[in-house]
């Protein structure tokens, strides 16, 4: 299949710069897929689709307030730090602006002194390895003082309130964005699910940077995925296996959850307890070996989270569907609306 076949026209002003409030007033395109049906309702509508014999699947990763604002050793000059991936203890794969004042050896401080860096390497994808040094255990509690949200490129206006980007159940340091579906529930719409019967259970995958990159092959099959790590606990997977043999639903909230329990299925041939990292490329022609649901928010044109949701449903579908968001002017992406497809 070809990139341009996921193409879609998205007039700038959808794209949702701020999130609503309360987090559970957002938009909720509701897809019937069985039927080729959808409604129009509201997040805080949820429990009108949901049984007793469910079971979402929510992504508790955290997201690091990952990017730095510091100086060059020497110089003064200004620099902009962006973490990665933590590959040791104090050592990151970090994103560097500009990169020409990062070669290795070159050294940089951050939060007036708080902080300090040097680079190890380069990397063939331009990245960078840096030590990090500081006063105390570990790294995050400096993150979580002088760092900022490493908001998407397409969010021009800061964000008042960090905690805006995670989730009211985030709890795994670790991501380099948020798990966004998860950003429209309340605690207390959380415990009207719960006090209904249905069940919720959590996995952590940490969220990479490149989620936001685009498909640069024309044939999608020649793109390769990033490379994310994730956890499946045992409680959860018994809580899908279980949901499944009641005859329930699994409703994975986000891509993120869905492609940990699709990576767990076709790894390992079944769900159960689960660590490691995956890769797996969702697009039309895969066949879905555990979820039954998605609730997602509306995704770039030509990304691959939009071939994901193509698979799930009908490209030409989701598409069509698009198109009536673009006209019922939903808000789009990060902070956007969603949609559940049922």
């Amino acid at each position: 299949m070809k990139k341009e076949d996921f193409y879609y026209d998205l007039p700038k002003e959808y794209i949702a710069q701020t999130p609503i409030e309360p987090r559970d007033h957002s938009r909720m395109l509701v897809v019937h897929r069985s039927q080729d049906r959808i409604e129009h309702r509201h997040f805080y509508d949820i429990l009108d689709y949901l049984t007793d014999k469910d079971c979402l699947i929510l992504n508790d990763t955290r997201v690091l307030p990952a990017r730095l604002y510091g100086i060059k050793e020497g110089t003064g000059a200004r620099v902009e730090f962006l973490l990665l991936n933590q590959k040791e203890k104090d050592v990151w794969e970090v994103i560097t602006g500009p990169g020409k004042r990062a070669k290795e050896g070159t050294k940089f401080t951050f939060g007036d002194g708080i902080l300090h860096a040097e680079v190890l390497s380069v990397l063939e994808n331009g990245n960078r390895l840096a030590k990090f040094t500081y006063e105390g255990d570990t790294i995050f509690p400096v993150l979580e003082k002088i760092g900022e949200m490493p908001l998407p490129h397409y969010i021009s206006k800061k964000l008042e309130n960090g905690e805006r980007y995670q989730t009211v159940y985030s709890k795994e340091l670790g991501s380099a964005a948020a798990p966004t579906a998860g950003l429209h529930f309340t605690p207390e719409l959380l415990q009207k699910i719960r006090d209904k019967g249905v069940k919720i259970g959590f996995v952590t995958l940490h969220v990479g940077i490149g989620t936001f990159r685009p498909v640069k092959a024309e044939n999608i099959e020649d793109h390769h995925m990033h490379s994310e790590h994730y956890h499946l606990p045992k409680e959860t997977a018994d809580l899908i296996n279980q949901t499944k043999a009641n005859g329930g639903r699994v409703i994975a909230v986000g891509t993120t959850s869905c492609r940990t329990l699709e990576s767990v299925a076709t790894y390992c041939g079944e769900i159960r307890e689960a660590d490691d990292w995956t890769s797996i490329f969702i697009y039309p022609g895969y066949k879905f070996k555990c979820i039954d649901g998605l609730l997602t928010n509306f995704h770039l044109p030509e990304s691959t989270l939009i071939m994901l949701v193509s698979a799930f449903y009908d490209r030409e579908k989701v598409l069509e569907i698009y198109k009536t968001a673009v006209q019922e002017k939903y808000r789009f992406f990060s902070f956007g609306d969603c949609m559940l497809l049922i």
